[in-house]
């Protein structure tokens, strides 16, 4: 059992197994930028044995609220989107910025306070919003009016490049909190703003994971029909 977990990608069991995405969180595994990454290879370049996050995964309780929506339309999903993960990355980041703002004004010359961490922030929030807007504008109207390959192919392929920016952004701002943990004697602001950020983090992992594991994958789907289709109708007419 635990072998055919390790030979899937990490994308396809965020999909298929609820409760994965908290396995992989814990252990640190990227699976939205990452996803197209075997399990196997992924838990051996962190030094982890992928029988025991196999094994982990095989544990989890089912939840009946998670939903597949490898199963949803592409309007279902992009109304889910828009809803869950859009509009909370715009009310995230004003306050999460001004926490930071703060925590480096009051703590700055001690040597674990995050410095720096605001204006990145800041350069986070830009990006991400030019990025939203692209789909809100451009990707998303698409992919509701049944577009997907090979029209949409090149917007899908500029998002995704962006996703690994986004995922970038999270390990440099992983590097500037000490993977988001705050000092023993951290004040109360401090520890509200490393609350945020973890929240920040889940959220913008599961977003990505949504849009290249399901939305996008699905939207280019039929770009392998037609390979396929033609295979058998050359095997058809082959003498």
């Amino acid at each position: 059992m635990t072998t055919a977990l390790i030979d899937q990608t990490l994308g396809n069991l965020a999909c298929s197994v609820p409760g994965a995405t908290r396995v992989f969180r814990q252990y640190r595994l990227d699976f939205c930028c990452g996803g197209e990454l075997p399990l196997r290879e992924a838990a051996q370049r962190i030094g982890v044995d992928p029988e025991t996050i196999a094994a982990a995964l095989l544990a989890l309780e089912p939840n009946a609220e998670e939903q597949d929506w490898r199963t949803a339309s592409a309007g279902q999903l992009i109304e889910y989107i828009l809803a869950r993960f859009h509009e909370r990355h715009r009310d995230q980041f004003p306050e999460l910025i001004r926490l930071a703002s703060r925590v480096e004004q009051v703590h700055g010359s001690r040597p674990e306070c995050p410095n720096g961490l605001a204006e990145h922030l800041w350069n986070m929030q830009q990006e991400l919003e030019s990025h939203m807007l692209k789909e809100e504008q451009i990707l998303f109207p698409m992919l509701q009016r049944g577009m997907g390959f090979p029209q949409a192919q090149g917007p899908i392929s500029v998002m995704r490049y962006e996703h690994q920016e986004h995922g970038n952004a999270l390990e440099r701002l992983a590097a500037l909190t000490d993977d988001i943990t705050p000092p023993a004697n951290a004040c109360n602001t401090w520890r509200a703003l490393y609350r945020g950020l973890e929240e920040l983090r889940s959220d913008l992992m599961q977003h990505i994971h949504l849009e290249n594991n399901v939305l996008f994958r699905n939207a280019e789907a039929p770009a392998r029909i037609p390979t396929v289709q033609a295979t058998e109708s050359a095997e058809e007419v082959r003498p």
